[in-house]
């Protein structure tokens, strides 16, 4: 049922709050454009280790536990992938691979000292091992440790010579820093040094990005992803990076069919990039498409459980979809999350009021919660949201005072006949 039949007829139906979440999305993204290190580097590194006889190799049970990691990672299973790595560890000790995977799924489970742990610990074991170099100075320079995480990668050379992911990290780190000129520079190092690094060429898109030369951003995006002709092909049409952060860029743009074309490309590739899950569903609620929107939305709480917007959105995809304790859920734990957040309350409004009826929850009650948190929404309602509260609280009103009509009336003894 529509909120336009719930609410009745002539009255216009109701909005949600949807887009001041995609600009959210766009500004973090502004501030760290950056993909987080996934275990998957873990997993193509198994076979790399066995031809460098100076790397420990992994016992059998440790390997497999590895690749058991993996693919629960990859199914959005982070508490069965960490569980994995961990038991790959037990099983070896020198398993640096193991390691570095555990410490990109505690990153993404917001502990960032024990990824850095796990980091230093797979570094402590192979000194060299650049992914878990590369992901350790990125978790200093998000913390604002710039300088820390530019000389750590300085100090950490590869034994093979010049690498160009090394320095393709520290152009990534003084891009974060905001010193764009260094970070052009050294992303361009890198090329030299490996003229077919995907990395590198990613990172200065994302520095022009940042910097606000959004033209260039997009030409160096223009490179990867379709090349200049058949002289000059694609470098890596299918980087998922590259492709969310072109997205962002025509989202930023308002060209919603580009944006949800680049993201749904990076998702393709990677299915652990919460903000093009995030900003395609945001494009499908603002379209009333609440079925389409729910798996990207429940896909990204899989990869961030702690994502306020995620949940937020999501638990208004369950409201429409008539899923009103599901909704609830997630509404409440947003405000347990952050208290002062006034769209939780407007959706939770809206729950009570017209979700249908909730589990333990009678009508009466109901309509006293809708009325609480409508109340609560207007009092910290900010510019450009819904502008039907107050219609809503009076209907709310309205219905309480029938309520206690009818509570009333049953209440009354029966006349007495003559």
């Amino acid at each position: 049922m529509s909120d336009q039949t719930r609410l009745g007829h002539g009255v216009r139906p109701l909005r949600s709050i949807h887009a001041p979440l995609l600009r959210a999305a766009i500004v973090s993204l502004v501030a760290v454009v950056i993909s987080t290190a996934t275990p998957a580097a873990s997993a193509a590194d198994v076979a790399a280790s066995k031809a460098q006889s100076s790397r420990p190799k992994m016992t059998q049970k440790a390997e497999q536990a590895v690749k058991s990691g993996d693919k629960a990672f990859k199914a959005g299973d982070l508490k069965g992938a960490e569980t994995q790595f961990k038991a790959a560890i037990a099983a070896d000790k020198k398993a640096y691979l193991a390691y570095f995977a555990l410490g990109t799924v505690q990153e993404r489970s917001g502990n960032s000292s024990g990824a850095s742990k796990s980091y230093r610990a797979a570094i402590d074991i192979v000194s060299d091992h650049e992914p878990s170099i590369v992901a350790y100075s990125l978790v200093l320079a998000r913390q604002g440790k710039f300088d820390e995480a530019f000389d750590f990668v300085q100090k950490h050379p590869s034994h093979a010579g010049p690498s160009a992911a090394l320095v393709a990290a520290k152009a990534e780190v003084r891009s974060l820093q905001g010193r764009s000129g260094e970070a052009q520079e050294l992303a361009q190092q890198a090329l030299k040094i490996d003229p077919n690094f995907k990395g590198a060429m990613v990172t200065l898109a994302r520095d022009h990005y940042r910097a606000r030369r959004i033209d260039l951003a997009l030409y160096a995006l223009t490179g990867i992803l379709d090349g200049y002709g058949s002289d000059n092909p694609p470098r890596d049409k299918d980087n998922a990076e590259a492709h969310m952060l072109r997205g962002l860029i025509y989202a930023e743009r308002n060209l919603r069919g580009p944006a949800m074309e680049e993201m749904e490309k990076a998702l393709k590739e990677r299915a652990d990039l919460v903000d093009a899950h995030l900003i395609l569903a945001n494009y499908m609620m603002q379209a009333g498409n609440a079925k389409d929107a729910r798996p990207h939305l429940e896909s990204a709480i899989r990869y961030d459980s702690r994502n306020v917007g995620a949940h937020l959105q999501l638990g208004d995809a369950y409201r429409l979809l008539g899923r009103p304790d599901d909704a609830r859920r997630e509404l409440e734990w947003v405000l347990k999350a952050e208290p002062n957040q006034a769209a939780a309350r407007y959706n939770l409004g809206l729950v009570f009021l017209l979700g249908g009826q909730l589990k333990g929850v009678s009508e009466a009650k109901a309509v006293e919660k809708a009325i609480e948190h409508l109340e609560a929404y207007k009092a910290r309602a900010v510019r450009g949201g819904p502008d039907d509260v107050e219609e809503l609280i009076t209907r709310a009103k309205t219905k309480q005072a029938m309520l206690k009509s009818q509570q009333g009336a049953e209440q009354q003894p029966p006349a007495e006949s003559n």
